[in-house]
C-alpha cells in the first residue's frame, strides 16, 4: 500500500530543500561535469518561470537528460515532479525510483523524501532508460471532443429575463480586451447567469467577486451586474498580463487566488480549483488569449 502525505512532503520541499539548484546554483553546478551543468541550469530556469503551459514538462525533460548522465541533482529534481505531478504526469513509484537512486549515491534531500514517501520501487522513466524518449506530457487538461461543455447551448437555454446579461458582456467584454466567451464561461460557472449570487465565502454577483477584489477593482456595488462585470473583467484582463495569456493559469487565479497560483508554479492541488479549471478550458475551448503585458503592472 502507498502511504504519500503530500501536506508533509510540500512543507519539507519548500522548507529546506525547494528547487535547491535555485537557491545554491552555483555551489550544486560546481559539482557538475559541463554537460549536466548546462541541462541543470536550463531546467531550473524553466521550472523557476513555469507560466507557460510545457515549460515544466521542457524542465523535466532537461533533467532526465541529466539524469540519464548520472547527475544526482537531476535524478531528485525529476523525481519531485514525478512526486507532485508537475510538468509530468503524478507518479509515486517513479518518484520513489529517482530518490532511491539518488539517495545511494549520497543525495541528502532525495534520502529525507524516500523516508516520507515510504515506497520502494525500481522502475525508472522510459526518459531514462530509452535513449532519446521524452518524459510523457501531464493528463488533466486536455481539449477532446468529448469533454466540451457547450457554451452556445447553455446561453441558448437561458430565460429571456437573463438574455441582457450576454449582450451585456459582449459589449463590456472588448473594453477590457478579453474575450467574451471567457467571460461567459466565468460567469456560467460562478453563477449560473445570476446578478443576486452569493456564495458561503461571501463571493458576489455575477462574476462572485469577493469583498477583497472588489474593492481592489473599485466595484462599490458587486451587486450591480455593470460594476460587476466590469470589475471581473478588470481582473480578468489582469491576471491574463499576469500569466501571459495561459487561460488554465487565469482560471486557476480566479478561482484560488494568484498567490496560490505562484505558490505551487501552476495549477494549485486543490480539487476544487483543478475541476474548475477543467470546466472553464471545456466552455472556453481554448489555453491561450491574447494579452497585454502593461496590465501586470
Amino acid at each position: 500500500m502507498i502511504r504519500f502525505n503530500r501536506a508533509m512532503c510540500v512543507a519539507l520541499w519548500l522548507a529546506t530543500c525547494a528547487w535547491p539548484i535555485l537557491a545554491a546554483e552555483a555551489v550544486v553546478l560546481e559539482l557538475e561535469p559541463p554537460v549536466t551543468r548546462r541541462l541543470l541550469s536550463e531546467g531550473a530556469k524553466l521550472a523557476k518561470h513555469a507560466f507557460k503551459p510545457l515549460d515544466l514538462w521542457r524542465a523535466a525533460g532537461r533533467y532526465c537528460q541529466a539524469a540519464r548522465l548520472g547527475s544526482t541533482e537531476a535524478q531528485y529534481q525529476l523525481g519531485m515532479l514525478y512526486a507532485f505531478g508537475e510538468g509530468v504526469p503524478e507518479n509515486r513509484a517513479l518518484a520513489a525510483a529517482l530518490f532511491s537512486l539518488a539517495g545511494r549515491q549520497g543525495h541528502y534531500e532525495a534520502q529525507a523524501m524516500l523516508e516520507t514517501v515510504h515506497l520502494v520501487s525500481s522502475k525508472l522513466p522510459a526518459c531514462m532508460t530509452v535513449e532519446g524518449r521524452l518524459p510523457e506530457k501531464p493528463r488533466g487538461y486536455g481539449l477532446s471532443a468529448g469533454n466540451l461543455l457547450d457554451l452556445e447551448k447553455t446561453i441558448r437555454r437561458l430565460p429571456a429575463g437573463k438574455k441582457w446579461i450576454v449582450k451585456l458582456v459582449r459589449t463590456m467584454s472588448p473594453w477590457y480586451q478579453v474575450d467574451a466567451r471567457l467571460a461567459l464561461s466565468i460567469i456560467s460557472i460562478e453563477s449560473n447567469f445570476e446578478p443576486k449570487a452569493r456564495s458561503a465565502k461571501n463571493a458576489m454577483g455575477l462574476m462572485q467577486l469577493i469583498p477583497g477584489t472588489a474593492d481592489r477593482f473599485n466595484v462599490k456595488d458587486a451587486f450591480n451586474a455593470t460594476q460587476n462585470i466590469r470589475g471581473g473583467l478588470a481582473y480578468l484582463r489582469w491576471l491574463l498580463a499576469r500569466y501571459e495569456g495561459n487561460v488554465a493559469l487565469v482560471a486557476a487565479g480566479y478561482n484560488a487566488g494568484e498567490g496560490a497560483v505562484d505558490r505551487y508554479r501552476g495549477v494549485p492541488p486543490y480539487p476544487e480549483t483543478q475541476q474548475y479549471v477543467k470546466k472553464v478550458l471545456r466552455l472556453y475551448r481554448r489555453t491561450e488569449h491574447p494579452f497585454d503585458p502593461k496590465y501586470a503592472e
